[in-house]
């Protein structure tokens, strides 16, 4: 449970009950990268679940990488859209992931993201996922790109509900 704060934690669902599913490889201790996690995916109104997954005692390189894909599909909900992330996924724009994630939402039901172990996806996650999205080129600790996740399904909340802390009025970086 995260520190006491103005505001509580939400429950989070059963996996197999929410709308949007993040399965990980990897155990992510209490701390600063966990709070602001739950400070993003608290603010969403939709309901969001964790699950993380371990290989203990497992080999290196691809045969890793193939038991961690295993152990990610088998907690994967039925059903619904599977999204690995990836470098090499396609890189959208926020509004562009809000409006996939929606109409995923709307015609698929569960939204399952699988961030992978050190040594990438096997090639079971990667057969098996409907789409492979990217948060830019370069490699990121995987912890921070649970936080990158976070931050955009709160962002893509706010792009589809109309809430502010997404402002489109804004100047890009750059045109000043």
């Amino acid at each position: 449970m995260r520190p006491t704060g103005a505001r509580a934690r939400r429950r989070r669902p059963d996996r197999s009950r929410a709308e949007i599913v993040i399965l990980a490889v990897g155990r992510l201790r209490a701390g600063p990268i966990r709070s602001l996690i739950d400070d993003y995916l608290d603010r969403i109104g939709w309901s969001v679940g964790e699950h993380e997954v371990e290989v203990a005692n497992a080999p290196t390189g691809a045969a890793r990488a193939a038991r961690e894909a295993e152990r990610l599909l088998a907690a994967a909900p039925a059903g619904g859209v599977l999204v690995s992330l990836d470098p090499a996924g396609d890189c959208l724009t926020s509004e562009a992931f809000a409006a996939r994630l929606q109409a995923w939402r709307e015609a698929e039901g569960t939204v399952t993201f699988a961030i992978g172990g050190a040594e990438g996806h096997g090639p079971a996650v990667t057969r098996a996922a409907h789409a492979c999205l990217a948060f830019g080129p370069m490699t990121w600790p995987h912890a921070l790109v649970r936080v990158l996740l976070a931050e955009q399904l709160w962002r893509a909340y706010a792009i589809v509900t109309g809430h502010p802390y997404h402002r489109l009025d804004r100047d890009p970086v750059g045109d000043q």
